[in-house]
């Protein structure tokens, strides 16, 4: 019995898990108040990845493009950059941030985008004295990386830009959750108000659940503003929730500015959230209220009712952002589940060596298998061999092909869940999180267990 950690063999991508590294910075760009990330680049690498936001969270968002054509890619782009940068300022007079976006093209042409910025810079003193609009450079090469990586690097390169200096220290807690949907959001600001701890999140989605109000207004954006993010250098400390989407912005902070950094798990399952939880009071001297024990006990109780009858021994796949998939599978390992297998789907080196892999390693007692660069033609190649008895996958949308070709039952998590309805605005993070997430594997295999008349009877006497 043993952790084996592996790399898929093949070099080419059969069905990917994620998107392109580009789309990780749209993400994040799409995050700050005011701003409008402007792609550098083919018309579609804005188009679709537009769309499959539209398909997560069925709301538009306000993403440009400089939309390259043949020319730009024997005479380069510039000109191109410079023009969108004046008509994005020109058309929206709120404007106060434009990632700038490279992509693949971009990227292999070898455009000056550090030397264009700080020509549009003049040019926009000229036309707009008085305004001050932050152009940030974020080079996202689509040909390495994920979208994992880009929304790091925009997050890291946004901050980068905008908290230039140190001053006063303004009481704050910097959190970084890393890409997580609007309900996750707004579960961690409600624990910090309850906390009474004022907390700046990057990126605050929670607007990204839009509401339709009688005016007609539009409130689908980013609520991080400007002045969060100049703020970051004076904050009491950060909390960094994702190491591999918002570490290195949270390791910048305290190396530039010595902000203090505490590196946590990401708080799926109730552990890792009691130690955040602990870590914030720790920080802000606050301490943890009687309303937030109460709700922990509540979800221990949930778990409790489930795990030793429905969930024990069951065997679990899961893919997705790598730290999303290893804090459920921490999470797992709570409610009696076992992980024995872990798709992370990029190239980046340092999984193999994540600390949290090797805890999981230390305490499987069974086989466990984690594939890194993986795609979801490996969760196929496993999830037919017969040795692996997948019970259950968790993970995005993307994946339901496998399970409904194999009649696994599939527990949407992640990004992208355009195939069951409000996902985004329920928490998978805190206790809150834990217990939606536990009922809704349970809920989903008693489905399983109806529709395939497998010991359906027992829930007669549950």
């Amino acid at each position: 019995m043993g952790c084996e950690i592996t790399t898929k063999e093949r070099a080419g991508v059969i069905n990917p898990m994620y998107d392109c590294q580009p789309a990780g910075a749209q993400f994040a760009g799409i995050g700050i108040k005011d701003s409008i990330p402007l792609v550098h680049g083919g018309q579609g690498c804005c188009m679709f990845v537009r769309l499959l936001f539209a398909q997560h969270f069925k709301e538009n968002f306000d993403i440009a493009s400089t939309s390259l054509h043949e020319d730009s890619a024997v005479f380069g782009g510039h000109k191109r950059i410079q023009d969108g940068v004046m008509v994005l300022a020109q058309r929206y007079p709120d404007l106060r941030v434009i990632p700038l976006i490279t992509t693949c093209s971009t990227e292999v042409i070898g455009d000056d985008i550090e030397g264009n910025i700080a020509q549009c810079n003049a040019a926009l003193k000229e036309a707009f004295p008085g305004r001050k609009i932050h152009i940030v450079p974020v080079h996202t090469p689509s040909f390495k990386g994920s979208q994992v990586g880009g929304y790091s690097e925009c997050l890291l390169s946004v901050i980068k830009t905008i908290a230039t200096h140190k001053g006063a220290p303004n009481g704050k807690l910097n959190l970084f959750p890393g890409w997580v949907n609007p309900g996750d959001v707004m579960l961690l600001k409600r624990y910090m108000r309850e906390m009474d701890v004022d907390a700046t999140v990057f990126m605050d989605t929670e607007d990204f659940d839009s509401p339709m109000m009688p005016d007609k207004s539009i409130h689908t954006h980013g609520r991080t503003t400007v002045e969060d993010i100049a703020g970051a250098a004076n904050a009491i400390g950060s909390l960094a929730l994702a190491r591999y989407e918002g570490g290195t912005s949270a390791q910048y902070l305290q190396t530039e500015f010595e902000v203090p950094n505490t590196q946590l798990n990401s708080p799926y399952g109730i552990a890792n959230t009691d130690a955040m939880l602990q870590a914030v009071s720790r920080i802000t001297g606050k301490p943890i209220p009687e309303s937030l024990v109460r709700e922990r006990g509540i979800a221990i109780d949930a778990l409790q009712d489930l795990a030793h009858m429905f969930f024990a021994g069951k065997r679990v796949a899961l893919f997705g952002h790598p730290d999303l998939v290893i804090g459920l599978a921490q999470f797992c390992l709570e409610v009696e589940l076992k992980p024995v297998l872990l798709l992370l789907g990029d190239d980046n080196s340092k999984y193999k060596k994540d600390p949290r892999i090797l805890d999981l390693k230390a305490k499987a007692d069974w086989d466990m298998e984690v594939v890194c660069n993986a795609d979801l033609w490996e969760l196929e190649k496993r999830v037919k061999n017969p040795d692996y008895q997948i019970d259950l996958i968790l993970g995005h949308s993307k994946g339901r092909y496998v399970a409904i070709e194999h009649n696994i039952p599939m527990v949407r998590v992640g990004f992208p869940t355009f195939d069951r309805a409000g996902l985004y605005r329920k928490p998978t993070m805190g206790y809150q999180g834990a217990m939606d997430l536990g009922e809704s594997i349970a809920n989903t295999l008693f489905a399983h267990m109806e529709f395939n008349k497998d010991r359906e009877w027992l829930l007669n006497t549950w």
